[in-house]
């Protein structure tokens, strides 16, 4: 990974060297992983869904373009964290307990193993692509401030959506690195020296964030002139902030407040439903769907889909993951959710088994008919299960299990006391949720049972300090004022 490909620092050399250009029409139009330059960053003519400062905040459509633009850099290719082969649920399965590498790369057998270094490609990607959404987040919250040729109503949504994609990306980077600079400016003198932030600090920001989004977001899904009521899921609108603070609370141990927002999504019956049938529940707006990605790849649906389903990467003859013994084994019987989520592959004598919760490749059907989910009601029952339990509500919380468990075709729980009630959340969460953006990761550390888990895995190549990321090096040379996390 070059050096020079920093968010910051390209930031700066760019705004020295094509001052001009930048102050008439400053651009970030994607983040390319290897050796990218200046040219990327400046240019005449922005495309419709570009990231732009200063001119695009003198009309609504240039604007809101603006914090589209976000959205399509997230699912723009496969080499995104949101979707694919280097994404957050590919790697967080591979570390945990979820994915087995087929892959060979040494890079993400450095996942596979817990022995990642801070030089790691894979991991400065995730790093710099988190931090240019905060940044680009950042620019438009600043410009949208300065800005009074743009209607409130719409003025308020895009506020919205850029504090909630900006709350997003520091629950990533908390939960994946800890200690990760809080950077709030676009002030590129200022975060050059950023030092890392402390958790407090981190969550702090997020719920600021998240609260500030929840009350300025539409109570509806805006289509894409930010005002109109829409059927796409695809833009946040209050429960999506909602339900991201519902499990933010949960995670920092605000059962009262994880009850309260998980409840208010739940309870939103016009927009939200479990959907009884398994198969339906990752498509397109979907009624379990909460907020999703639209790809943007013509041909493709997701290509969590594409990587994840072996049989379409039988044409590279490399089949990167499959699914772990440690989750294949951990579906109870007659759990549907092992029946449709999950499927298999047959090569030679060995058989394969993989996630199977998205089924179209461009390989199999062009037509697109599913999106990326993000967030979905699913998790909300079982956060507001645990929450319940955690304040010593037995039944309510056995409620919202069983919901989870009997969508599945499986018996409610016989789980009545607090620790074994607990205990089979956190199961459920284990077979529902799977490589689901980081989810199993989190909930092992998060739950202190990390250690336990991962040590009898991967007793040869498990470390407790490996339950938090390296810093990735370039940016420990870039900004020698971040400390790199302990034991690297």
């Amino acid at each position: 990974m070059d050096n020079y490909w920093n968010p910051i620092n390209v930031l700066k050399k760019c705004q020295m060297k094509y001052q001009k250009i930048i102050n008439s029409l400053f651009y970030i139009f994607s983040l390319p992983l290897v050796n990218p330059g200046c040219k990327r960053f400046v240019t005449i003519d922005p495309p419709k869904t570009s990231l732009v400062s200063n001119v695009v905040f003198e009309n609504e459509s240039t604007a809101i373009a603006a914090v589209t633009g976000i959205y399509s850099n997230m699912i723009g290719s496969s080499n995104k964290l949101s979707s694919g082969n280097q994404s957050i649920s590919f790697f967080t399965g591979l570390y945990a307990d979820e994915l087995t590498d087929l892959s060979g790369d040494p890079q993400r057998i450095q996942f596979y193993q817990n022995a990642l270094r801070p030089e790691n490609n894979y991991l400065s990607a995730i790093w710099l692509e988190l931090y240019f959404y905060v940044y680009s987040s950042n620019n438009i919250i600043g410009k949208l401030d300065n800005s009074d040729r743009i209607r409130p109503a719409v003025r308020q949504q895009l506020m919205g959506e850029s504090k909630f994609i900006r709350a997003f990306c520091n629950f990533y980077l908390v939960n994946l690195f800890e200690n990760a600079p809080l950077i709030t400016t676009t002030d590129y003198k200022l975060n050059t020296s950023a030092t890392g932030s402390s958790r407090v600090k981190l969550y702090d920001q997020i719920v600021s964030d998240l609260t500030d989004a929840e009350g300025l977001l539409s109570e509806n899904y805006v289509a894409a002139d930010a005002v109109s009521i829409s059927a796409e899921k695809i833009r946040p609108n209050k429960s999506v902030a909602r339900a991201l603070l519902a499990r933010v609370y949960l995670y920092i141990g605000d059962w009262q407040n994880a009850e309260k927002e998980s409840t208010s999504v739940i309870k939103n019956s016009s927009l939200y439903a479990l959907v009884p049938d398994l198969n339906s529940v990752f498509l397109k707006n979907s009624k379990e769907a909460i907020w999703q990605l639209q790809p943007q790849v013509p041909g493709y649906n997701t290509f969590d889909g594409y990587y994840f389903i072996i049989l379409n990467n039988a044409i590279g003859s490399v089949f990167p993951v499959a699914l772990s013994d440690t989750l294949h084994h951990s579906f109870e019987s007659g759990d549907n959710r092992y029946n449709k989520w999950i499927s298999s592959f047959q090569a030679g004598s060995q058989t394969y088994f993989y996630p199977f919760k998205y089924k179209k490749s461009p390989l199999s059907d062009q037509t697109l008919t599913e999106y990326l989910m993000v967030l979905r009601l699913g998790e909300q029952y079982l956060i507001r299960a645990e929450a319940r339990v955690q304040q010593n509500n037995i039944s309510e919380s056995q409620e919202d299990l069983n919901i989870i468990r009997n969508r599945a075709g499986l018996p409610s729980t016989t789980s009545a006391d607090k620790t074994s009630l607990l205990a089979s959340i956190w199961h459920e969460r284990q077979v529902e949720l799977f490589t689901e953006w980081g989810q199993r990761w989190f909930d092992l550390k998060r739950t202190n049972r990390v250690n336990a888990v991962m040590g009898a895995l991967k007793p040869n190549t498990w470390q407790p300090l490996d339950t938090i990321f390296p810093i990735p090096q370039s940016q420990i040379l870039n900004d020698p004022n971040i400390s790199q996390n302990a034991g690297y």
